[in-house]
This record gives structure tokens, sequence and C-alpha cells, in this order.
């Protein structure tokens, strides 16, 4: 786990939190789904093909928290100003860089 470079409270994403742990619930069920794949020793195809539709839907989630983060957090930042704006910005490119590696 990284460290928090948020501030306690609120984030961007807290109106729509119940909506993400619904969606990671749903993905870490795909996941033990594919873990029975793997032991019931399933075709590898069908394996590959959950495990993109779990890749799928973890985008999905990285990509919301994305546009939350970006509307809440750096927006917020950057209409206060100063060195906070553009350590949000950049926090926010650097996470977009890993997210576009991964």
């Amino acid at each position: 786990m990284s460290e928090s470079h948020g501030t306690a409270g609120p984030h961007g994403y807290s109106g729509e939190k119940e909506g993400y742990l619904k969606r990671l619930r749903r993905i870490e069920g795909q996941i033990r789904g594919l873990q029975r794949m793997v032991e019931e020793d399933k075709y590898c195809i069908d394996i590959l093909t959950q495990v993109s539709a779990a890749t799928k839907a973890l985008e999905a989630v990285s990509l919301g928290l994305m546009d939350e983060h970006l509307n809440h957090c750096v927006a917020e930042a950057v209409a206060k100003g100063g060195t906070t704006a553009e350590d949000k910005i950049r926090e926010a490119s650097d996470a977009i860089a890993r997210l576009v590696r991964s």
C-alpha cells in the first residue's frame, strides 16, 4: 500500500462510495471464480476471458476514481493555488501514468 496523500475526511468519491464498494465486491467474486476455474483445470481460453473481464472491471473503477479525484481534489487544489495545486496535479499525472503502464 502506498502512503496517503489526501486529507482526512470526505474524498471526491464519497458520494459514490457504496457504488464503488459494490463493484469491488463483484470483482472480488470474479477473482474467486478465477481461482476455482484454475483449481478445476478449466480451459485456458475461458480463464483468460474471465481475467479480461475482471481487468476491465478494475479499469472502470480506476477511471471512475480518477475522474472523482480530478473533479474534486485536484480542482479544489487548483482553486486554492500555490504548491498544493502543483503537487495534486503531479500526483494525478503520476497516477495516470501508473494506470497506463498497467
